[in-house]
Parts: C-alpha cells; sequence; structure tokens
C-alpha cells in the first residue's frame, strides 16, 4: 500500500495542509466542500503509481487557514496558485470534484498555461430557478451553543444531504437515488465541518456565488474532461455546459469507479514535469516514526529544535499555540497523530519506547509529561463511536461540559465539585476541547499507561 504523508506549508499569514502520495509527475487534487483533503485518500493510493498526487485542504477546510475578509471564487482560485508557487510547481496536471471542479475551473481560466491536463467529477450550472431555492437557506451560520444543540443540527443535515439535494427541500422531487444511513460517512463529514466551523460558509458560498461559465470555444485552454456518474445530482448538467474549447469533453457515465477510471485515462494521457522538491513549514509538521507497536506520522507544532518535548494530558491534544522554545506533539491515536497498529497498549513501557523514539527523532532532551488525571479510565472515557443517530456527538460535549464542574466529571456531587472559570464554558472553547475528546482514540490507554507508571515507580 502506497504511504499517505501529511505536510504543512506557510503562504504569507497563512498554514496550508496538504496530502502527499506516490512518485512521478505532480497531480494536484481540488476536494469539494466542506470537506476536506482526507476524502482524497482511496483515490490518492489508487492513483499514485502514476502521479505525485498532492491534495491540499482549501482555504477555511481540514487543517488550512482561511482566507481573509469575504472572498469569492476569484480568491480561492488565486489561492490555487499560491500554493503552486509556494511549493515550487510551475506546471502540473490537476482534479476537482463538484465544487472542488468549480475552484479548478477559476483556478484554470485564470492561469491556463498553469496545467497540462484537468479532469473533473461533475460541473455545476444552475439555473436561476435552482438558485433561488439555496437562498440563505443551503448556507445557515453554524456556530456552537452551550448545550451543544449545534451537534444535533450538524448530524442531521449531513446525513439528510445523501437523502435529499439541497439538504432542507424534503420533497419527491429532491430525492436522491444514492441516500444511505452510513455512521462511519457521516461522521467523515461531520468531523470536517467541526474543523470549518462557520468558516465552511465563505468556502462553500464563494463557490455558490461563483458564475458558471465555461471558457469560450476559441480560448486556448489544456485539455479538459468532465465526467459525472448516475445518481449524482450534477449528472444532469453535463447537459448544460453547451459549447467548449477544443480539447474539452463531458461525458455521463454509470458508477464512481467509471468516472474516476476515465479521469485518470484523461490525466496520464499527456507530457508532465516531473515533481519538485517540496518545502515545509518551519514550526509546524508530521514525523514518521516506526517504533514499539506504532507505525505511522506524529503531529507537531513549536520549535523543532527545543529542548523539551511537551506531552499533553488523556483526551486532548497539542497546544493550539505552542511556547516559544517548546515543542508539543499528538500522541499516537490523539488529535492529528495516526493510531497505534493494533489496540493501543495500557503499559508504560510501550508508550515510553515511542515517546523515546519521538523525542530522539527530535534531539529533545528532556521529556514534559502530565499525571493521569483523577477518576476511572473506564467512566472517564465513553464510548465514542459514531453511532447511527449522532448521539456520540452530545455524549462528547457533555463530558467536557461537566469536567469543568467536578472532577471526575462523572462524580456530579457536592464532594467533587471544582473551581472554575466561566469563561471557559464560552461555546468556542468547549468546541475545542470536544474535537480533541473525538480524536482521542487512544485516551483511556494512554491514561491507564500514565497510571502503571506510577505503579512502577512506587514499587
Amino acid at each position: 500500500m502506497m504511504t499517505i504523508t501529511r505536510h504543512f506549508i506557510r503562504i504569507g499569514n497563512r498554514t496550508v495542509h496538504y496530502r502527499k502520495a506516490g512518485s512521478g509527475p505532480i497531480l494536484l487534487m481540488i476536494h469539494q466542500s466542506p470537506r476536506s483533503s482526507a476524502e482524497y485518500e482511496a483515490l490518492m493510493e489508487t492513483w499514485s503509481p502514476h502521479f505525485t498526487c498532492i491534495a491540499p485542504d482549501t482555504p477555511g477546510f481540514g487543517q488550512s487557514d482561511p482566507l481573509p475578509g469575504n472572498p469569492d471564487i476569484n480568491d480561492f482560485a488565486a489561492a490555487v496558485h499560491d500554493l503552486l508557487d509556494a511549493l515550487g510547481i510551475d506546471h502540473c496536471a490537476a482534479y476537482g470534484f463538484h465544487s472542488g471542479a468549480i475552484i479548478l475551473m477559476t483556478a484554470v481560466k485564470q492561469q491556463p498555461d498553469r496545467f497540462s491536463r484537468v479532469a473533473m467529477g461533475g460541473y455545476a450550472v444552475w439555473t436561476p430557478a435552482e438558485m433561488e431555492l439555496f437562498g440563505d437557506a443551503y448556507l445557515p451560520p453554524f456556530h456552537p451553543s452551550d448545550y451543544g444543540e449545534h451537534l444535533t443540527w450538524l448530524w442531521n443535515r449531513i446525513l439528510e444531504q445523501s437523502w435529499f439535494f439541497p439538504w432542507f427541500a424534503t420533497d419527491e422531487a429532491h430525492r436522491l437515488s444514492v441516500a444511505h444511513a452510513d455512521p462511519v460517512r457521516v461522521n467523515a463529514v461531520v468531523r470536517e465541518m467541526l474543523d470549518a466551523g462557520n468558516a465552511y460558509q465563505a468556502g462553500y458560498g464563494a463557490v455558490l456565488r461563483a458564475p458558471r461559465d465555461i471558457p469560450p470555444a476559441d480560448a486556448a485552454m489544456p485539455p479538459c474532461l468532465i465526467t459525472a456518474y448516475d445518481g449524482d445530482p450534477l449528472q444532469e448538467h453535463i447537459d448544460r455546459l453547451g459549447e467548449m474549447p477544443t480539447g474539452w469533453s463531458a461525458r455521463k457515465v454509470e458508477t464512481p469507479a467509471d468516472h474516476q477510471q476515465a479521469s485518470l485515462d484523461h490525466l496520464r494521457n499527456g507530457d508532465h514535469a516531473p515533481a519538485p522538491e517540496l518545502p515545509e513549514a518551519p514550526d509546524r509538521g508530521f514525523v514518521a516514526i516506526a517504533h514499539g507497536g506504532f507505525d505511522g506520522l506524529i503531529h507537531w507544532r513549536g520549535d523543532p529544535g527545543a529542548d523539551a518535548l511537551i506531552l499533553h494530558a488523556p483526551g486532548r491534544a497539542s497546544a493550539a499555540q505552542a511556547d516559544s522554545g517548546t515543542l508539543h506533539i499528538d500522541l499516537p491515536g490523539h488529535g492529528l497523530s495516526d493510531d497505534w497498529t493494533g489496540d493501543a497498549p495500557t503499559d508504560w513501557q510501550r508508550w515510553q519506547a515511542v515517546i523515546g523514539a519521538i523525542a530522539d527523532s527530535f534531539s529533545a532532551a528532556t521529556i514534559d509529561g502530565p499525571s493521569a488525571p483523577t477518576g476511572d479510565p473506564a467512566q472517564l472515557y465513553p464510548d465514542l463511536t459514531p453511532d447511527r443517530f449522532g448521539a456520540y456527538l452530545t455524549t462528547a460535549w457533555q463530558v467536557v461540559r461537566a469536567r469543568h464542574f467536578y472532577e471526575p466529571w462523572y462524580a456530579a456531587d457536592a464532594d467533587h465539585a471544582r473551581a472554575f472559570d466561566p469563561g471557559d464554558l464560552a461555546p468556542e472553547k468547549l468546541a475545542i476541547e470536544h474535537l480533541e475528546l473525538l480524536q482521542a482514540r487512544a485516551a483511556r490507554a494512554w491514561h491507564e499507561a500514565l497510571l502503571d507508571r506510577h505503579k512502577g515507580a512506587a514499587s
């Protein structure tokens, strides 16, 4: 299996995150909204034998910072060129799906000579009546609420987006044939919406407001293929594209696999420049570790040359802003770091071995770790596996709220009351803790390892 690596790069005042896989010429892959580059992981595995696949999180989505102000589609397309400039990529092939295709189309029109070949999965050409239907209802504000009410709305909005399009048009005319109730698939989009927060309005809104103009027939453009499969709400839009430039074509296909194969065949049929060496951000990234039962990527931020390596508590993640002169990581099974190979261990020795390997990779001289939190690990960290009704989301929200009042959080009585700062109950702050808890797949194992360390030290 081809390895997908993850990277950050600084572009002015913004940090951009991207995934990379494969070898050979560059293929830029622009995801749809409100997703992230994570949606392309399976496709990157398939296409990586032919290309060096570069899939960025577009501004405001995934782990990429948003654009300032009120950006429009031209700003999002310009951000594509800014990324290519920063990576030292002068010329490449490119692929975009749905709203990613809208961004890519605009980028191609801005600098057509930059792209060797282009493939798109669907291209939306809305009628005035359809645009009126979308109105303001399609992109309501998305802000965290005190008691997690926003999570119930989010789960149902994402679930029913596969039942009706647009999601709020719950009638037979807008019913989709690709409906599902798969909690794993819904959770993937929910988590990306939680990453984006209300920034999703800017990115998604810019796409919806973008003009739907194919370049004129006499325009000098790179070859482009647009396909859409059965069940895709944009398949009927193939008939709306009109006359296109020389070397452009569009067709309907039966399945997603047919769309992907047709896109790959088109993209491979051309001359492409080799991939250059790609730069990295100086203060945030991922390091590959293969040691003691862990084989994956560890997310870090701060000063990679710092003497001290800072470890977080179970159920948390690396500091949003690492202190000057320190280095923070997400431990295995937490935050943006990968999971353990197999079940996360509960003994201190194996955690210590991996932490030591991480420290050695940075030449950190000291390790600053937490003590085990108060409470029973079996009760502190409830099962947050995605369920059919999204209850895991509100369970996690109640946990992060209650732990400000009681220690441990599940002992809600006067004897376990703790002092708290009311400012820490701001929904925006709770939302950060909530996402950290959802990402903490190995929280209970890390807690038990800390207990094991204490037991060993006491014996």
